[in-house]
């Protein structure tokens, strides 16, 4: 009996660090743009369902090893019903939980009394130290190639609402606090109202 040949088992494909690199030199916009939409599409579809843990670690951890700064060179004026604009909207929340998860933890503390159901869809870690609050934002963060695009919009909006409501209140009970921070919260909102629209266009089929 003939054996069937065995199907390869092939790596999904993803932006490496010198397609990075050549799209933060001094390119035409619109190329850089059209370039940069591509890069965000492969790390959102490219590989998406993949089992691979070392793709997941990359996508996860795409900050630290690219720069945040890089990121934003690409990402940041992107629209934000855009793949690209989700991304930098992913990727900035989780550079911000990494540089102060303690300023993370408490504000999630705060805010989880206020928004039950929020922390429920963003997830709840009991109690939210430093350490869980970076944690669950790395697996909110796993469901870009692991899980459901759509799912992973809702949960880090929850995220951001939940942390916004923490600020808020946080900011309530001290009257000395300086209008940037309550802007802060106020642009977690808007963060939070963009990926939850962006995540409606997700399930529409319409989000690239």
């Amino acid at each position: 009996m003939s054996q069937q040949p065995r199907s390869r088992h092939h790596r999904p494909l993803l932006p490496g660090a010198a397609r990075f690199e050549a799209l933060t030199g001094d390119v035409d916009p619109a190329a850089r743009r059209e370039a940069a939409d591509r890069c965000a599409s492969l790390l959102v579809r490219g590989g998406h369902g993949t089992e691979d843990e070392a793709v997941v670690a990359r996508v996860v951890h795409l900050a630290d090893t690219e720069g945040l700064d890089t990121l934003a060179d690409l990402w940041s004026g992107s629209a934000s019903d855009s793949l690209a604009g989700c991304l930098w909207r992913l990727y900035l929340l989780r550079s911000w939980v990494h540089a102060d998860p303690a300023g993370a933890a408490r504000e999630f503390d705060e805010g989880r009394r206020h928004t039950p159901v929020h922390e429920v869809v963003a997830g709840v870690v009991d109690p939210p130290g430093p350490d869980e609050v970076r944690r669950l934002f790395d697996e909110v963060l796993r469901g870009v190639v692991r899980g459901d695009f759509a799912d992973t919009l809702y949960r880090a909006a929850a995220f951001a609402r939940v942390v916004a409501a923490g600020r808020a209140h946080a900011d309530a009970g001290h009257p000395g606090t300086p209008y940037d921070s309550a802007l802060s919260a106020s642009r977690l909102v808007t963060m939070a109202e963009q990926l939850e629209h962006a995540a409606g266009l997700e399930l529409e089929g319409q989000l690239g």
